[in-house]
């Protein structure tokens, strides 16, 4: 039975700190799935003129962490996500090689079990002149208790779906996802953004309609958007003033209208694709 506890922060963001936004208002084994992309304690002030962003447009306010409070920091927010968590939910957190460390010694401090160590790969990186060019992210995959974590294998494809030859289902199952990054559209921008195809992979895979999605570093709020496109329940954080208006403005406007018809063409893409390979 829902309580009302949970009532209040069911699809509802929140202008604060998450570590102390999820004691005051998230209650314990309420949330179904966390997917959150923290910060990496690095300087995005020199990058905020790549992949098309103008200065002008970029918000300011994305709060960084020093490296040398990174790991305490990570512990103290996933120590809450943990409790949070449902016995059965499960949680994705990307991150950079920078901090991937203190992350991986949080992560088992805290208690979750890993199930995963995904790796996203995009199509471009920062060109170097030294050094290979970093072109990918680390997803981790875990959760709190494996005997019950649920998981939902064929909510993409089912067996035998073959086009060009290649197995969907088993290509999408693979722990390396090539998935490309999305420009943003319109005046004002944040300086990262994960893609719409990334988030919804997850959602389809790790929950199920109306359960409750919590991202506590919401940033542009692209999880709440795409949780709410296939019509789960979200809640979050976001401790930036200028952000938070953002992801409200996101929220209210014609982002979800456009996702939930982006993923009807999806779905019929896919037939005439199959169809197409049969005949």
């Amino acid at each position: 039975m829902e309580t009302q506890r949970e009532f209040e922060f069911r699809n509802k963001v929140f202008n604060l700190d998450c570590i102390e936004g999820m004691k005051d208002i998230v209650s314990s084994n309420s949330i179904d799935l966390i997917i959150t992309d923290p910060p990496f304690g690095i300087d995005f002030k020199p990058h905020r003129n790549n992949y098309h962003r103008t200065q002008s447009s970029v918000l300011e306010g994305y709060n960084e962490i020093k490296k040398e409070d990174y790991y305490n920091f990570t512990f103290k927010w996933m120590s809450e996500a943990y409790r949070v968590l449902k016995e059965t939910g499960s949680m994705y957190v990307f991150s950079g090689w920078n901090n991937l460390k203190d992350i991986l010694n949080a992560l088992d401090d805290v208690g979750f079990t890993t199930i995963n160590h995904i790796i996203w790969k995009y199509q471009f990186g920062v060109v170097t002149k030294n050094k290979f060019v970093t072109s990918h992210y680390h997803c981790l995959y875990v959760c709190k208790n494996p005997k019950k974590r649920v998981f939902y294998p064929y909510s993409r494809y089912n067996k035998g779906i073959v086009v060009n030859k290649k197995d969907l289902r088993y290509h999408d199952i693979e722990d390396v996802w090539e998935i490309k990054r999305e420009y943003w559209h319109g005046i004002e921008k944040t300086p990262t953004k994960l893609p719409t195809e990334l988030i919804k992979k997850i959602l389809q895979y790790s929950s199920k309609e109306r359960d409750i999605i919590l991202d506590p570093f919401l940033g542009s709020g692209q999880v709440a958007v795409v949780s709410k496109s296939l019509d789960r329940d979200f809640t979050g954080f976001e401790i930036s003033n200028r952000y938070y208006e953002f992801i409200m403005e996101r929220l209210q406007n014609n982002d979800i209208n456009n996702l939930k018809h982006n993923n009807q063409s999806d779905l019929s893409n896919l037939i005439n694709q199959q169809s197409s390979e049969e005949k």
